[in-house]
């Protein structure tokens, strides 16, 4: 079986960490991309990368590469996965995918033209733990979901300059953490929510420093979701039932969870591993690229593209260059 050739666009700290635990049978990782052919080549001889290329352009010029990973600022998403689509290649783009639904929706439209696999690199939804919960879920046995809290906040450095506050490159918690609590609510909510209520803080620049959200489906299922750039919280999501309620710490990578019983009796449930996180999302990839399916996650994808964008509408938080 030929091996599929993978190339990095963006070589930040995110790729870094993604290209360290890259490992799959089917897989290597063929080529990385970067503004600067001094960081390209030193990227790739310290991962032991065959090619490196200066720029964006030449990575998504050579034929032998089968995927594109983005880990550039999400600023750039929509403008990287419209030119790796057009030039035939597969796409994993890292969180937030893009910045509106608009452009998540040309995109889609252009894979499935393309017949090319699109899915953003949201570990929740390829963590084995999280199918094990659905799993507890679907037995019934824990009676009629009601109620999921999640909490995300993280203590930035409060500096103007820096992309956690940069209106200029889609700064704020929303697109960057929000985008998490967002996934986790919605992976386990039973439809997409159809009432959305919030409150929103801004920061000096004009982004969102923290944020309050409501969800509200056509089952009644509430999501109360904490978000927050000046403030730190545990990455922690409660999903409640009838019978019980399972406790989720630091929920995006998660092996781990707790089930606590309506009785006060509590089971610890374990799947997984946290380190091989990257690894289940590219393990996912590749069998969606050679089986030719779409990743079913990308429909979760959209929902909550869709809720970020009734947040920034009733903010009033626009980006010039969407």
């Amino acid at each position: 079986m030929k091996k599929l050739h993978w190339g990095i666009l963006g070589l930040g700290s995110i790729a870094t960490s993604f290209a360290a635990t890259f490992a799959a049978d089917d897989a290597q990782l063929y080529a990385v991309g970067s503004r600067s052919i001094e960081k390209a080549k030193q990227f790739a001889t310290t991962f032991g990368i065959e090619k490196a290329y200066g720029s964006y352009d030449e990575l998504l010029d050579d034929p032998a590469i089968d995927v594109v990973y983005i880990a550039t600022p999400h600023s750039h998403h929509a403008d990287l996965i419209m030119k790796s689509l057009e030039h035939g290649k597969h796409v994993l783009c890292e969180k937030a995918i893009v910045m509106n639904t608009k452009q998540l929706d040309a995109a889609m439209n252009l894979a499935k033209e393309k017949d090319l696999i699109l899915a953003e690199a949201m570990t929740i939804y390829h963590m084995p733990l999280y199918q094990e919960l659905k799993k507890r879920m679907a037995d019934g046995s824990l009676g009629k979901l009601n109620m999921i809290q999640v909490s995300f906040g993280s203590l930035k450095e409060a500096d103007p300059t820096n992309r956690f506050f940069n209106k200029a490159i889609a700064g704020g918690a929303l697109l960057d953490i929000g985008t998490y609590a967002l996934s986790f609510a919605r992976f386990f909510l039973s439809s997409q929510p159809n009432e959305v209520l919030t409150t929103v803080n801004f920061f000096e620049t004009g982004v969102d420093e923290q944020a309050g959200i409501l969800l509200k489906n056509a089952e009644n299922e509430l999501a109360t979701i904490a978000i927050a750039f000046r403030a730190k919280m545990p990455k922690q999501g409660i999903v409640a039932f009838e019978h019980g309620y399972f406790t989720v710490t630091d929920f995006p990578r998660a092996d781990e969870a707790t089930l606590t019983y309506s009785d006060g009796s509590v089971e610890r449930i374990q799947a997984g591993d946290t380190t091989q996180a990257l690894n289940y999302e590219i393990s996912h990839f590749n069998e969606n690229v050679r089986t030719k399916k779409d990743t079913s996650s990308l429909t979760l994808t959209h929902d909550v593209m869709d809720i970020m964008d009734t947040l920034r509408k009733k903010w009033g938080l626009t980006f010039d260059f969407e």
